[in-house]
């Protein structure tokens, strides 16, 4: 019998992810499907385009910067046991490029984005802002989510390519000056090494973390509970969600591009 309840409070369990998966996938249909239907707010596009993108500037880029100088460091100290520490300048290139500038990207973005939104979104809730916006004949997925997600996809692979320059530079400024490499020498191999699919594939990356990351502040905010507890909630599944998702991604797209 303790078997059978396991069993069964398994399946539960499973059901319940199953169709809370099925619900944030229609609420990004919906949202997708605002996309291409007038009217379209653009002030509140742009203002999203400034939070998203402008204000996390500062923050994707000394996230980057530190993480470069690191990168840098780890990959001489290991490529000093096979006498290989010429490859520093390239695999940092192709490491921030690929991975490492994407995914810390979206991740600090997640932090600051997906809370400030559902922490928005859910008070305009809880505050009946929302239903307000539906008595004045305003959608709320097109006023809300759509210049939202809309921004965060296009906002997040610029900040994306900001931060694998600086993160490049990053380490640049260790192995010059802490390793002892040329400058010249070092950003010639940087720029030998990195091809053009190394960074174009984070660029697609940072699109699609950042259609996440509005996605899943908006899901979580328009579905917050009551009261400052639900709203807490709210930011607080809207981050770990997100997070989730952008490192599953991250591996679902590295297999797409690169396993060949």
């Amino acid at each position: 019998m303790s078997v059978t309840r396991l069993l069964a409070r398994l399946g539960r369990q499973v059901l319940a992810a199953l169709a809370a998966i099925g619900r944030v996938a229609i609420f990004a249909v919906e949202a997708v499907s605002h996309l291409l239907r007038p009217p379209f707010y653009l002030k509140e596009f742009w203002q999203a385009v400034l939070h998203i993108g402008y204000f996390s500037l500062p923050m994707v880029g000394m996230t980057a910067l530190f993480t470069g100088g690191a990168l840098a460091l780890q990959i001489y100290a290991g490529g000093a046991r096979f006498s290989a520490e010429s490859v520093v300048p390239s695999i940092v290139a192709i490491g921030m490029a690929r991975e490492l500038g994407p995914v810390l990207g979206g991740l600090m973005v997640a932090a600051r984005v997906a809370s400030s939104i559902a922490a928005e979104i859910g008070t305009m809730k809880v505050t009946e802002q929302i239903d307000a916006l539906t008595t004045l004949s305003t959608h709320p997925m097109k006023y809300l989510t759509m210049p939202r997600v809309l921004a965060a996809t296009l906002s997040v692979p610029v900040l994306v390519a900001v931060g694998d320059s600086i993160g490049i530079f990053g380490g640049y400024l260790v192995g010059v000056n802490r390793l002892g490499f040329n400058g010249a020498t070092y950003l010639q191999n940087t720029r030998d090494f990195l091809e053009f699919w190394d960074i174009a594939s984070g660029l697609w990356k940072g699109a699609a973390f950042g259609f996440i990351v509005a996605v899943m502040g908006c899901y979580h905010g328009m579905h917050s509970g009551r009261g400052a507890q639900g709203v807490g909630r709210a930011t607080k599944s809207a981050v770990v969600s997100a997070s989730v998702l952008i490192l599953a991604t991250n591996y679902l797209l590295t297999e797409v591009f690169f396993s060949a």
